[in-house]
């Protein structure tokens, strides 16, 4: 997706299981800290808040429940996605596992749809979003209708949106001026949506046929299964699908990537010790290594930041 009103993005090659394979089942819940019976969470919990050196940054009330309810759409792969066990998995959820070792508590992951995050943080249903979300200006102030209510972000990564095509390229689709006349994909909510549309007003007479779902999953399927003709994505997730679906051999990325932006962890602009608690932590495992092995596990060094900021996003 592209660093305009909407987006969520990332950048990498990924190790796991082709995205066709990927099935979204309700809210499921990811402790990152070993046992998830409650008197195990528990006593998990005290202990990694002794050891954990940044614990005493987070507000008494995280600390008291030794939980962060996180809001994401897992759906994302290689960022966040189902794995064959049906648990939460990729670069979103092993990060925010190195988060929980420093801040000394369990980081739950709720899944809903993408374009209801924000507003369900800001309504206390989480207490904060990470999901692939592109920080935006438009999002810092609520200005768009996936963020009702605005948020703060911490940033954590960057990626950029890319064109996705059939193995072969058989439409020779080389840039975003070649959409006109295509069919094409893109999830509902996004800065990919709005790249397509920003891309619709420049084919006159040629339209594109848009095809929004509100799944990035659903547009991969169209994709493959030959109703659509290309897919507008984050590039992270095209690179993903072009390396491992159906081992390879059913996608490939078309020209470079578009407009890189930073991913940001969206907190509630109420919560500014939150926030705060945050950034400091993606700094902690960016200066101890942990944040790179997280992303080199996924083949995405490319997403990486050196420093932790705080609406970075234009």
């Amino acid at each position: 997706m592209t660093a305009s009103t909407k987006r969520r993005t990332t950048a990498a090659k990924s190790r796991i299981a082709a995205v066709s394979a990927i099935a979204v089942a309700g809210a499921m819940l990811l402790t990152a800290c070993g046992d998830q019976t409650d008197s195990g969470a528990k006593e998990e919990t005290k202990g990694n808040a002794s050891a954990a050196p940044l614990n005493d940054k987070l507000p008494q009330e995280i600390r008291d429940k030794g939980v962060i309810k996180v809001g994401s759409d897992i759906a994302y792969a290689p960022m966040e996605f189902m794995d064959e066990g049906n648990k939460p998995a990729g670069v979103d959820i092993d990060i925010a596992k190195a988060l929980g070792k420093v801040l000394g508590v369990e980081f739950q992951f709720e899944n809903s749809t993408f374009d209801q995050l924000v507003l369900g943080m800001n309504n206390g249903r989480t207490d904060i979003v990470m999901s692939s979300m592109t920080d935006t200006k438009e999002r810092q102030q609520g200005a768009t209708e996936d963020a009702k209510g605005g948020a703060d972000f911490v940033n954590y990564f960057k990626a950029g949106s890319a064109i996705l095509v059939q193995k072969g390229n058989p439409k020779k689709v080389s840039t975003l001026d070649d959409l006109c006349g295509l069919t094409v994909a893109a999830q509902r909510g996004t800065a990919n949506e709005a790249l397509l549309k920003e891309t619709q007003k420049k084919c006159g007479s040629d339209k594109i046929k848009e095809f929004i779902s509100d799944q990035d999953s659903d547009s991969i399927t169209q994709l493959q299964t030959k109703r659509a003709d290309a897919v507008i994505t984050d590039f992270p997730v095209a690179l993903y699908n072009e390396l491992n679906a159906g081992g390879g051999n059913l996608f490939e990325v078309v020209g470079e990537q578009i407009d890189a932006a930073p991913y940001g962890i969206a907190v509630s602009k109420k919560n500014t010790q939150l926030r705060d608690a945050l950034q400091a932590a993606v700094q902690q495992i960016i200066d101890d290594g942990s944040y790179g092995e997280v992303l080199k596990e996924w083949k995405a060094e490319n997403g990486a930041i050196e420093k932790a900021t705080v609406n970075a996003g234009k």
